[in-house]
């Protein structure tokens, strides 16, 4: 039995001790804290997002632990069998295999070492199709919120198409009421971009600006002058999705997709759509031809056209 296969049930971390894991690895493995600043410089330079940097670094420190040594010190049957455990751990998600191969196929590509890199296992697409609300059941969903904030934090991320993370930033400078746009500052891969503002958010926003006063952040969080946190935003949700008596299977991220989703149903054009969503490729935008009901037309040809047009 390999030694993957010995320590199977240790691998299974939970995420709030990630942080914990990058400590004891620092402290534990001779070398460590050395490659993970280089390893951190590196993704960091080449503008990955802080949590892809958290979750490489979480990844490294992971796999050093394990074995107790740095990666460059791991042999490629080791490699391979770490893999193959955290591949068989039902436990483990799709995203936490793949921040393990990306992580150490980045990792070694920092020490110019090329050639493990591309031995490691190439990851399959398997990206699910994304859970939609109907109109009713966002209805539903933004009137059950108690509070008035909630309710229009919900409503601004459908609005807009948001990132939790985006939402959570948002400034009170970053609401353009003139020009109806909400500019979005150093988002993934610390990109920025203008989105639309809609005339009623916009109301809702006004309504309860004058009620909470923020200073800063448009949603304060629990310390004064901190932004709302994720995990807050994610649980206010749970909770109105329980009381809007909605069963399926979302999440907050389920607003960005409808967003994406009804606008194509509404005849917008899916470029439009990428650049209001930030994707940083079309094919990722693309995903939500296959979930939108869009009426296809028939296929013709533009020289039947051409004869038809008045002169």
């Amino acid at each position: 039995m390999s030694k993957a296969n010995k320590n199977y049930g240790w691998l299974n971390t939970k995420p709030n001790s990630a942080k914990t894991l990058i400590a004891r690895a620092k402290s534990e493995v001779p070398g460590f804290a050395d490659h993970i600043r280089k390893f951190e410089h590196q993704i960091t330079i080449k503008s990955y997002s802080e949590s892809t940097v958290f979750s490489y670094s979480r990844s490294i420190a992971q796999i050093s632990l394990y074995f107790k040594k740095s990666p460059l010190d791991l042999e490629p049957d080791e490699i391979n069998s770490y893999l193959y455990t955290l591949r068989q751990d039902k436990d483990l998600s799709d995203t936490y295999f793949k921040h393990a191969v990306y992580g150490l196929r980045f990792f070694y590509r920092v020490y110019d070492l090329e050639d493990r890199a591309i031995r490691l296992p190439q990851m399959k697409n398997n990206r699910k199709l994304p859970v939609v609300f109907s109109q009713p059941e966002l209805r539903k969903l933004f009137k059950a919120p108690q509070r008035l904030k909630q309710r229009v934090l919900f409503a601004l991320i459908y609005s807009a198409g948001l990132r939790v993370s985006e939402v959570c930033k948002l400034t009170l400078s970053d609401i353009d009421y003139h020009r109806k746009q909400i500019h979005i500052r150093q988002s993934k891969n610390n990109k920025s971009r203008y989105v639309v503002l809609s005339d009623y958010i916009a109301k809702g926003l006004k309504q309860y600006v004058q009620g909470a006063k923020p200073k800063v952040f448009l949603f304060n969080g629990r310390e004064k002058g901190k932004p709302l946190g994720h995990s807050a935003v994610q649980q206010s949700f749970r909770v109105a999705l329980v009381k809007a008596g909605i069963s399926k299977d979302a999440c907050v991220h389920t607003l960005r997709h409808s967003f994406a989703t009804h606008l194509l149903e509404q005849g917008v054009d899916i470029v439009t759509i990428k650049e209001q969503l930030g994707h940083a490729h079309i094919q990722t935008t693309m995903m939500y031809l296959h979930v939108a009901k869009v009426n296809r037309t028939v296929a013709h040809s533009p020289l039947d056209q051409l004869y038809q047009a008045k002169p």
